[in-house]
């Protein structure tokens, strides 16, 4: 198949891989043929210059949600050999362990329903979104570098913000090892020491849902989702300004120091540093950090949800059965034991690699996977598998992924009518502005279902169960 100067060859149901000569790793897109064809010809060119890094271990691997981010596609995965390879900001992203959380009620749509107004309003309250807003968490310079470098457990032990049990239905128990708080700038710690509890704004939301379908009962049932029409809570934010600005910072030392590196980059956006250098431990300090500061934000998150479902059903959190599901990230770096590529030729072995995952989602077997859709459409819950770790690093796709850029959204879609329409399909939306609202519009993203499809079909998870959205707020 010819897209633009690019020809792809089919390699499965829903995987392709770029059939041109190049200098660097093959280039693979796991994506029925409806995605494929309508993926804008920058993310083919930013994933070939992704492919062209210095050290990588295998393939770079592109999801069917993939569309153009800074210097890499949101949607790639990738690897780096742990000692040998090298580490790339801007493939992990500015939003640094943004990513998912699933909370499960014994609520019912029938016992929500009167009461939705009511519930989206608190939790706008209780919840701030938007852009320079305070959550309600005050800390100090000390108890940010306890929660950086100790994540959830310091919130819940220390502090006794969140549930003992939510720690185990955490990626990593919510807490990524090697995080030193003195390798955050000043500025960092500026930007993020009041957004703790705070969603912030972008595609970043809370979303109340009910149970639209249930695709394995059994799994289902050991996660919580136990029927149609019962009620979650769904929760895509990050680490806020910090994880920006740590982004930010160490971009800047990389590409300053890429002639000491000998690196040479199609795309200076993608400057990246020798992992066993000083400036990559600093930055994956940093990372960790940030990723650290994103795991505490959704789960004092959680705690105020919890708190705005006591408020209004009048029942404690415990009695409404509010446990946590799972929270995974989808921007981040990890080190983890891989199949790849030895250097003497084709044979795979198991070695430590630096796995990046930008807009990507980690999908090991058993592991519950979220990806969520626009707040038109609805959200799915996956389980990883097997086939995941043998072909994409144990990775899958993070939501829809956009169709349209948010400044190409605005131009076409008037928010206050979009609020309407959504009124009008049953979902109560509160917004910080009506501009925000439409750059999330439905029409900006690709249809959740096709990208869903197509990880099943390349087998890198399975649905589990599919949420439709009554009530929203977003920054």
């Amino acid at each position: 198949m010819k897209l633009f100067e690019f020809e792809f060859e089919k390699v499965g149901e829903a995987e392709w891989e770029l059939n041109k000569n190049f200098v660097g790793q093959s280039l693979r897109i796991f994506a029925k043929e409806r995605l494929l064809t309508r993926l804008e010809k920058e993310v083919f060119i930013q994933g070939i210059n992704v492919a062209q890094l210095p050290g990588l271990a295998g393939p770079v691997f592109l999801m069917p949600d993939a569309h153009s981010g800074y210097g890499a596609p949101i949607g790639t995965v990738f690897a780096m050999d742990a000692k040998e390879g090298y580490v790339s900001p801007g493939a992990i992203g500015y939003d640094i362990n943004c990513g998912m959380r699933l909370i499960a009620t014994n609520l019912t749509l029938k016992e929500v329903l009167p009461r939705i107004e009511k519930l989206v309003n608190l939790l706008f309250d209780y919840i701030p979104p938007g852009v320079g807003r305070r959550g309600f968490l005050k800390i100090s310079r000390q108890e940010l570098k306890k929660i950086t470098e100790e994540g959830v457990p310091y919130l819940v032990y220390s502090k006794g913000i969140g549930w003992e049990e939510d720690i185990s239905h955490i990626e990593e128990k919510g807490r990524i090892e090697g995080a030193y708080f003195s390798c955050v700038s000043e500025e960092a710690i500026e930007r993020g020491i009041n957004q703790l509890a705070t969603l912030g704004s972008g595609n970043h939301y809370l979303e109340i849902q009910k149970v639209e379908k249930i695709f394995d009962h059994l799994l289902a049932a050991k996660w919580g989702i136990n029927s149609v029409d019962q009620i979650v809570v769904m929760v895509h934010c990050g680490s806020r300004g910090l994880g920006h600005q740590v982004c930010s910072d160490y971009l800047r030392i990389f590409e300053k120091n890429l002639s000491d590196f000998k690196v040479r980059l199609n795309d200076k956006q993608l400057a990246c540093a020798p992992i066993k250098s000083s400036f990559a431990k600093n930055y994956l300090s940093a990372m960790a950090c940030a990723a650290n500061f994103a795991f505490v934000n959704r789960e004092a998150i959680t705690h105020q949800i919890r708190k705005v479902f006591e408020r209004v059903f009048q029942k404690k959190a415990e009695d409404l059965q509010m446990r946590l599901v799972y929270d995974v990230a989808h921007n981040i770096g990890k080190f983890e034991k891989h199949q790849a590529p030895n250097n003497s030729g084709s044979n795979v072995i198991i070695r430590e690699l630096l796995v990046h995952r930008k807009g990507a989602t980690r999908s090991f077997p058993g592991q519950p996977v979220i990806i969520g859709g626009s707040m038109e459409t609805g959200s799915y819950l996956l389980v990883g598998g097997e086939e995941a770790m043998k072909k994409s690093y144990g990775s899958t796709a993070h939501g829809s992924g956009r169709t349209m850029s948010r400044s190409a959204a605005k131009k076409i879609i008037q928010g206050e009518k979009l609020w309407q329409k959504m009124r009008q399909k049953g979902i109560y939306v509160k917004s910080a502005s009506f501009s925000g609202l439409a750059e999330e519009a439905g029409l900006a993203y690709k249809d959740i279902s096709d990208v869903v499809k197509s990880i099943e079909l390349a087998r890198l998870s399975k649905p589990v169960a599919y949420f439709k959205p009554i009530g929203n707020i977003k920054g």
